[in-house]
């Protein structure tokens, strides 16, 4: 049963099954999510099943799912497990949060410690070497409590966390590429940001190219050539695996395709499963070929970013200095209280503030690297679409013929053998009536004929 569950609450099949009507072909899901055919096939089977949704098959075979419209509550209140699922995604969402502002806090409160200790120690050592004489006036300054607390400004919105805007902040960490707001992000984020980033921008990149592969093929009506899918592909290997095609083997393996021979020798490639729906289907636009986000540095803004710098630079700073302050240990062990306390942590003092600008650094340097890599094969997708948008004679030959391959079955109301929304018996029995009805209409068309 676990592995029915599991299959059954994929987030994938759920959310395509509820983008797409509630009303689906197996075809429809692989499409949508970008599965396997006979994966998509049984995780619906198994959703089906847990969900209460009905199986709808045509006189020909072709089957169709039926979901009721709140199939995710019905799931939810079936397993104890979907609901500590969704529960734990909540409380994710919130400890994550809490991770990246943690970032934030600790670089201002290193700071405060680093400053205030220095300014601790420069106040003792000015007591001591004022002696005696000044002894009034430095215990009345002690007994004031005057220490120094250095001030700092922050953007506008750098307590907005305070607005509990956690979840915006995980849907713009899922949809980085379009939905991040830079003027929103809070000076907690944005330390965090100038830390680790925002996020892989290609995070779904395997998803978006089988959909775009998937949909490609349906646009098609189930029939393409290569040259087609070859824009969506990478490795496609050397002149000779290029000739013979060999990378559209994959393909044919995720969608259930059948490769087609023409009267000239050329291949063309048949899907007939991707060419049944459930619904009328219209053509979907698709991207010429698959292309990678840029990853960025940051998206904060320059100026979010310089400050984050130089709160570093000035915690980094402030630890040198302090770091020579107790170097001998005498200091503290005569102060005792904070200055003992920071001089405890102080290897995690000055590692955080150097690692806060190390890592940035290194960070950089893989980005533009990464982005050169990315570079290249964006280059060699492209090519590939502007080679089929070329395409010469031969192609255009393989193309004409892959249209003879092209069709599309739609799952109709008024063309199904049997539903589970209804009693066999029922089914039937109406399936009785409507043979009884063509025969009668014949009928009568021949009495009028003979008349």
């Amino acid at each position: 049963m676990s592995n029915l569950f599991n299959s059954a609450s994929s987030p994938a099949i759920i959310e395509a099954v509820e983008k797409l009507g509630y009303r689906v072909s197996s075809a429809d899901v692989a499409i949508q999510a970008g599965l396997e055919v006979n994966l998509a096939q049984q995780q619906l089977l198994a959703l089906a099943s847990e969900a209460g949704g009905h199986l709808q098959v045509s006189e020909s075979g072709d089957i169709a799912f039926l979901f009721p419209q709140n199939f995710r509550a019905v799931m939810r209140n079936r397993y104890w497990r979907l609901r500590v699922y969704e529960w734990w995604q909540k409380v994710w969402r919130i400890l994550f949060y809490l991770i990246r502002i943690s970032f934030g806090i600790m670089l201002l409160v290193s700071i405060v410690l680093i400053f205030i200790t220095i300014a601790a120690i420069v106040f003792f050592g000015d007591s001591n070497r004022s002696g005696g004489g000044g002894g009034g006036g430095g215990g009345g300054s002690r007994g004031r409590g005057i220490i120094f607390i250095p001030h700092f400004w922050f953007h506008p919105n750098s307590l907005s966390f305070l607005s509990w805007d956690n979840g915006n902040y995980y849907r713009r960490q899922q949809k980085i590429a379009n939905k991040l707001k830079k003027e929103k992000m809070n000076f907690f984020e944005v330390v965090f940001s100038f830390l680790f980033g925002d996020g892989n921008p290609n995070y779904n990149l395997e998803a978006q190219r089988w959909q775009a592969i998937a949909t490609v093929i349906r646009n098609n009506q189930g029939a393409v050539v290569a040259e087609q899918i070859a824009p969506y592909l990478d490795n496609l290997g050397n002149a000779y695996s290029q000739e013979f095609e060999d990378y559209m083997l994959p393909v044919l393996t995720r969608f259930n395709g059948q490769p087609e021979v023409s009267p000239e020798g050329q291949l063309v490639y048949h899907f007939p499963e991707l060419q049944t729906t459930a619904t009328q289907y219209r053509p979907q636009p698709v991207p010429a070929y698959l292309k990678e986000n840029n990853w960025k540095f940051s998206n904060a803004t320059s100026n979010q970013l310089m400050l984050a710098a130089g709160l570093g630079a000035v915690n980094f700073v402030g630890a040198l200095i302090l770091g020579h302050l107790l170097e001998d240990g005498a200091m503290a062990a005569q102060m005792g209280g904070l200055v003992a306390f920071v001089e405890m942590i102080y290897p995690l003092l000055f590692a955080y503030g150097a690692g806060f600008l190390i890592v940035p650094l290194i960070r950089y340097f893989w980005v533009q690297w990464r982005n050169g890599k990315m570079a290249v094969r964006n280059e060699y997708r492209q090519s590939h679409a502007i080679a089929l948008n070329q395409a010469d004679d031969t192609v255009q030959q393989k193309l004409k013929y892959a249209r003879k391959f092209a069709a599309e079955t739609v799952i109709s109301n008024q063309d199904l053998a049997y539903t589970t929304e209804t009693d066999l018996v029922d089914q039937e029995a109406a399936n009785a009536d409507k043979i009884d009805e063509e025969w009668q209409k014949r009928l009568n068309q021949s009495d009028g004929k003979l008349s």
